[in-house]
């Protein structure tokens, strides 16, 4: 699948210890001729982390894209309607966020901005990362991959040993993902 010229919503939420490694795959977009609206959720754009501060983050999503970022729900609701992406990504998206989907809570600027692209039945690619992604988030993973329009990158458990329950997804299938996602295909296999 060809990703040029394509129009990318990229949700980051508050799985801050992956931005490190999800940052460059926005870049890579970027550089495939994508268009890339970048969004975060409140605590992505507000919060600083032993993981970095908002304020640099910010600034390099913003250098690598040339927008600025989506983080109001007054911002993000209008991306259906104009029809400014072709597909979203949430990556990384966090037991939060996913659970927040499941269930349909629309309270911040990553939840809206999947909400309003989904009006127009387009797909929408989630990066799973959460300490609880096989504990309690496992109910909100089932009900998102049994729905029409959610794709998942490939995702695996993060430290077996010391974290028993926590999973994170694999960098390496982001790209991928999305180009099976455009032709609403799900990635297999999605557990690594």
């Amino acid at each position: 699948m060809e990703l040029k010229d394509k129009k990318i919503g990229f949700v980051l939420t508050g799985s801050y210890c992956t931005f490190s490694k999800t940052i460059p795959k926005i870049k890579e977009l970027v550089k495939k001729g994508s268009e890339v609206i970048p969004i975060m959720s409140y605590n992505a754009y507000n919060l600083d982390t032993k993981f970095g501060k908002a304020k640099d983050f910010i600034k390099e999503i913003q250098e690598i894209t040339g927008k600025e970022i989506i983080h109001t729900i007054q911002d993000a609701e209008p991306i259906g309607p104009k029809k400014l992406t072709d597909i979203m990504v949430i990556a990384p998206c966090s037991g939060n966020t996913m659970s927040k989907l499941a269930y349909d809570i629309i309270d911040n600027p990553a939840t809206m901005a999947v909400k309003s692209h989904l009006r127009n039945n387009l797909p929408v690619v989630i990066a799973p990362s959460t300490n609880n992604g096989l504990g309690a988030n496992a109910q909100s993973i089932a009900t998102l991959l049994n729905r029409k329009n959610y794709y998942f990158v490939p995702f695996r458990q993060d430290n077996p040993i010391t974290k028993p329950r926590s999973i994170v997804f694999d960098f390496n299938y982001i790209i991928k993902t999305i180009e099976f996602a455009l032709n609403n295909e799900q990635i297999q296999p999605i557990l690594l």
